[in-house]
């Protein structure tokens, strides 16, 4: 009904009456003041029963908060509260939005196959050049670091891989708009859903529910890179060999001499990432 409902929480009283009479209008006016927010409330309760310094309860609290967090339709709200909830109980913002934006996809994408027409039939598939499933996989796991919406992290990555690195053409489209909402600072990446086509969307969900076993994520990010460098070497590596062997080209001994020093660093550098 759009009201802001607060939880005032009171002790030494039964109701509002009995605490001014015991403790003054003052002091009620304090507990007032301190009211919680439902969500806060609910994470409060949440808390109660779970001990954080235990693995399982501590992802069990994950969960739920994120289940809550979800609910909330403004974005501005959502920020306020994972800021104030992950500074409380020492969570992460990232893993916190990691789990908010995979609820809010899921929910979203469940709505959509809910209203959908029926879908027309094509007869005529525009053909797609097939990627490999390891460069998929890389791709996707760039993707999935994306979504949690850090800005740093982001600063790292747009200065080593480009959209134009991404092969796939599903997986271009998303990181053409995750790049920019993100260069705008728009950390909080939700509402890319709207923009994106119904095969993007589907994709966001199964990247969002995948594990990509990520412990460390500067580590992962390192590894990644690492392996588009090795790529973009071996396409010149390869792209050199055929300039060289091309007879027609009728190369000069000096470009030829330098095209031949470029190969030897390429194999170098290869060698040295084995």
């Amino acid at each position: 009904m759009g009201c802001d409902i607060r939880v005032l929480q009171m002790e030494g009283a039964k109701d509002p009456d009995e605490y001014i009479v015991k403790y003054g209008n003052a002091r009620f006016q304090n507990v007032v003041d301190k009211a919680l927010s439902v969500i806060e409330f609910k994470v409060k309760l949440l808390k109660k029963d779970l001990d954080l310094n235990n693995t399982n309860d501590k992802i069990k609290f994950l969960n739920e908060i994120a289940k809550l967090i979800s609910k909330v339709d403004n974005n501005i709200e959502k920020e306020v509260y994972i800021e104030k909830i992950s500074k409380e109980y020492e969570i992460s913002k990232e893993a916190i939005y990691a789990e908010v934006n995979k609820l809010t996809y899921e929910n979203k994408q469940g709505e959509k196959v809910l209203d959908k027409a029926k879908p027309v039939v094509r007869h005529i598939k525009e053909p797609k050049t097939e990627v490999p499933e390891a460069v998929k996989r890389r791709e996707n796991t760039v993707l999935a670091i994306l979504l949690n919406g850090d800005l740093n992290i982001y600063q790292i990555i747009k200065q080593n891989i480009t959209v134009e690195d991404f092969k796939d053409e599903t997986n271009k489209k998303i990181a053409q708009k995750l790049y920019e909402e993100l260069e705008k600072g728009n950390s909080n990446i939700n509402g890319i859903l709207d923009e994106l086509g119904e095969e993007e969307q589907n994709h966001i969900t199964e990247i969002l529910a995948d594990d990509y076993e990520i412990d460390d994520v500067e580590k992962a990010i390192d590894d990644v890179m690492r392996s588009y460098e090795k790529d973009k070497l071996n396409d010149r590596k390869f792209k050199i060999l055929e300039t060289l062997e091309n007879k027609e080209l009728n190369l000069s001994q000096e470009e030829k001499n330098k095209l031949g020093k470029e190969l030897s660093d390429i194999i170098v550098r290869l060698a040295k990432m084995k």
